[in-house]
């Protein structure tokens, strides 16, 4: 493909969210016209760990044309499988050297590098896959979402579960009035099996491990503040230092969370408070249960959100008559009550839901997985659903619980103003200050 061949198809799979008609619409949330919806795209894929490698996977079937990872191995090892990709450690050299080849990103890396890489990819108008949470903070998410406005790009949050069966029809049934009109849920998830971190590591280690030698520590770090190599940072456990992480509320509320933000047409909360163990200012903690109050949504009622984690199911869950599941959610309707997670879902109390018959199906049955969904859409053949139309609120409300955990209060949220009305303690985790050489 020759230079000029090449601008041609960038330009013209850069035009996101134009409908079947031709109409112009809000780029980030819906499909891309193509002139040929078989055309593979090319894509580059940032963060080669675990997850990583997963999306790696699962975008597999289109152009891989780059590797991006801070560990040369991991880089080499990817690199022996798709030989015709090029591999760099630094994403800003890549998107300069590969700007004319890269259609599309797909973002795997730790939370806190996510809205650097992200907006740097979409300012180049390339469309955007990130994992969940969007980012690490409320003012990346707010930023990650214009940008993609701005640039007219298909976007799609990594939650897995919004392309699955389960949660499409759960939807349906709440939102067909199945239990009534909803104004409590109460979303568990239990204790991590299994993480180092539940080891109780809290305090930050003052000790330097010797950096492997196929890692940049430095670029790992990025935007964030830096400190000395360690294993409960990297490969893994980033997830529970406010650094890097989020914690297991930003690991996996996001997923639990979206279950119930597109059952209940959800967007910002006025209020959250939280209760949990505060044992180090830089660690985030084992436990946490988190309020969330939504205001109204047309004929949807106010409606009160409850998290706990790091226990077992929580009592009030039980004193409901709900599942004793190691994670779930329930609804608490007017009429009865919905419990679901990833793969399953039931009416309770199930005496009164016999011979109950479905909703007839209002959405449409994915066409694949979250990524084969996003990169489909990319090149005009449907669209995503977890846009970041969508996705920002989701991930600004998961953040907004962390944040009223780190000042210790409850917060009073202003979303027009992106700011706690009733507290200044707050401003310093809407926003933060990068190192030196890092800007959005």
């Amino acid at each position: 493909m020759n230079s000029s061949n090449q601008i041609t198809r960038r330009t013209m799979l850069q035009k996101a969210a134009l409908s079947a008609a031709g109409i112009w619409v809000a780029g980030n949330s819906t499909q891309a016209e193509s002139r040929s919806a078989n055309e593979k795209l090319n894509i580059a894929c940032i963060g080669l760990g675990n997850q990583g490698n997963a999306n790696l996977g699962l975008v597999s079937s289109q152009n891989i044309v780059a590797l991006c990872d801070v560990d040369d191995a991991r880089t080499a090892k990817y690199a022996a499988q798709y030989p015709k990709a090029k591999t760099f450690a630094d994403f800003r050299l890549m998107l300069d050297k590969l700007e004319k080849e890269i259609d599309a990103v797909v973002v795997t890396t730790p939370n806190h590098s996510h809205a650097t890489i992200a907006i740097n990819a979409m300012r180049r108008g390339k469309h955007c896959y990130c994992e969940k949470p969007l980012a690490h903070s409320i003012h990346e998410v707010r930023e990650m979402n214009r940008v993609a406005n701005e640039e007219n790009v298909v976007t799609q949050m990594g939650t897995q579960n919004h392309a699955g069966e389960n949660y499409r029809r759960t939807v349906e049934l709440i939102q067909s009035g199945a239990i009534g009109g909803v104004k409590q849920v109460h979303v568990w998830f239990g204790r991590p099996g299994g993480w180092r971190r539940y080891k109780r590591v809290v305090d930050r280690p003052q000790e330097s491990q010797p950096i492997p030698k196929t890692l940049n520590w430095d670029l790992w770090v990025g935007p964030a503040p830096m400190q000395n190599f360690h294993p409960c940072y990297h490969p893994h456990d980033w997830h529970y230092w406010w650094d890097f992480g989020n914690g297991t509320l930003g690991n996996m509320g996001c997923h639990y969370m979206d279950l119930i933000f597109w059952s209940l047409n959800l967007k910002y909360p006025t209020t959250v408070e939280t209760k949990g163990p505060q044992l180090h200012p830089d660690s985030t903690p084992f436990w946490l249960d988190c309020h969330w109050q939504f205001p109204a949504r047309e004929s949807m009622p106010p409606v009160e959100v409850v998290w706990y984690h790091g226990r077992n199911t929580p009592q009030p869950v039980l004193d409901l008559g709900g599942p004793s599941w190691a994670a779930g959610i329930l609804f608490v309707g007017e009429k009865g009550m919905l419990a679901a997670d990833y793969n399953k879902r039931i009416l309770l109390p199930e005496e009164k839901f016999v011979g109950f018959k479905p909703p007839e199906k209002t959405i449409p049955d994915a066409i694949g997985n979250q990524r084969m969904e996003w990169y489909e859409a990319c090149k005009g053949n449907g669209k995503t659903l977890c846009h970041f139309d969508y996705a920002a609120p989701l991930t600004e409300t998961i953040l907004l619980g962390n944040l009223a955990f780190r000042v210790g209060q409850k917060i009073e949220w202003d979303a027009e103003k992106m700011d706690a009305s009733n507290t200044t303690a707050a401003a310093q985790y809407v926003q933060r200050e990068y190192r030196t050489g890092w800007t959005l």
